[in-house]
């Protein structure tokens, strides 16, 4: 079976290999590759690399606090194949102090408004060495995306240091392929929320909603769990996709947070290219995960919104413990040997305390702090999403960086 499974990998990897290599060798028409940094900040041909001589004479450049940097300003058609940047301090504060803009032809919202650190794939403002579809830092010290943004008139990406006492120095450098694009093109955005801590029994909005055409692209999610439910399990919430109207219930729904990002009946460490867990420490409570939806695409024609349960478990005398603690918690189920109860349906009184809850495993809601960024296309320049919000909301409460 080891045998069988080993080659079909190596013939998926030998087809992807063909379906690469026919790409490569074939000569475009109208393409023309612009790399933008500080050494040709204007994207200009036969103007990199001026000051100085040309001896390295703009790597990088200072962001001190209240002010910004543009990575691109640029007028045209194209579309951003790579962003690679790096900063002298990347420590959680800073990480959410610093926030990442991008505006799309005309419009001035920005479509992109998420806290720098948690926009390039990992949550809670940390840094860790990793590889997905989307994102990498190859030893935890650089930032680097490879989503397509495209774009007709104009694009501007910006940083912004909202800290008030902190710089630090970027290096950095966005690879534009120009091109022409077809009426039928979609817009990428990003949204960033964090609720600390999230309301008892309501389910966290990964992304709002959405009115539009486009894809979900998917999200990465941070959590730093209440220390009133100890080292209990956090992740029985399920994800859930409302699409094209849905109000009450959804359309998408999923069977655990861990079931969500491929893993099951728990969660430890792993990166993989689609989903992964890069931080999971039961022990100190922290954990930042992320789902990305290429393989399996999912559309919206003219809504969508994205959530996640706020659902933990633990057994009945652990949870009669965490009660006597003082944890706020509701009890919603419990699995018992062959017998699963839903407590909601069938309306059942228990005390206060839970001493006459049956033994067994329960899920119950819970409140923690999470945090996430949403991925999607839309075939507006904009959207109705609120603004990113403030600094406190973003930095407090932060966990310490490893």
């Amino acid at each position: 079976m080891k045998f069988k499974t080993y080659a079909f990998c190596v013939f998926l990897l030998s087809v992807t290999l063909c379906l690469s290599a026919q790409e490569l060798y074939q000569m475009p028409e109208n393409k023309e590759t612009r790399w933008i940094s500080f050494e040709n900040i204007k994207a200009q041909k036969g103007r990199g690399g001026l000051e100085n001589k040309g001896a390295k004479g703009h790597a990088f450049d200072y962001i001190m606090p209240g002010k910004s940097v543009d990575l691109v300003n640029f007028d045209g058609s194209g579309t951003i194949r790579r962003i690679w940047l790096t900063l002298s301090r990347r420590d959680p504060e800073m990480m959410r102090s610093l926030k990442i803009e991008m505006f799309w032809d005309a419009s001035e919202k920005p479509a992109v408004s998420v806290p720098l650190g948690d926009f390039f794939g990992v949550g809670l403002g940390q840094r860790v060495p990793f590889e997905s579809a989307f994102f990498s830092d190859p030893e935890g010290r650089s930032f680097n995306c490879s989503i397509p943004m495209p774009f007709k008139d104009h694009a501007r990406i910006v940083i912004t240091n909202d800290s008030k006492t902190e710089y630090t120095i970027l290096f950095y450098d966005v690879d534009v392929l120009l091109e022409e694009h077809s009426d039928d093109m979609l817009y990428f955005h990003a949204y960033w929320n964090r609720e600390l801590p999230t309301k008892l029994g309501q389910d966290f909005e990964i992304l709002p909603h959405v009115e539009g055409r486009g894809r979900f692209l998917g999200t990465n999610i941070g959590v730093k769990t209440n220390p009133l439910y100890e080292d209990t399990w956090f992740g029985e919430g399920e994800v859930k996709v409302y699409l094209d109207g849905d109000t009450q219930t959804p359309t998408l729904v999923g069977s655990g947070t861990e079931d969500y990002i491929g893993t099951a009946y728990g969660q430890g460490t792993f990166g993989h290219l689609y989903q992964g867990s890069l931080i999971a420490d039961a022990q100190k409570g922290v954990y930042a995960f992320y789902r990305y939806h290429v393989p399996d695409p999912v559309y919206f024609y003219d809504t969508i919104k994205v959530t996640i349960q706020q659902i933990g478990g633990a057994p009945q005398e652990k949870l009669v413990k965490l009660i006597a603690n003082g944890a706020i918690l509701k009890p919603i189920t419990i699995h018992n040997e062959l017998q699963f109860t839903n407590l909601l349906d069938k309306n059942v009184q228990y005390k206060a305390d839970g001493t006459d809850l049956p033994k067994g495993w329960v899920n119950f809601y819970r409140q923690d702090d999470v945090s996430a960024t949403a991925y999607f296309y839309l075939d507006e320049p904009s959207s109705s999403l609120p603004a990113l919000k403030g600094l406190e909301n973003r930095t407090v409460q932060l966990p310490s960086k490893e």
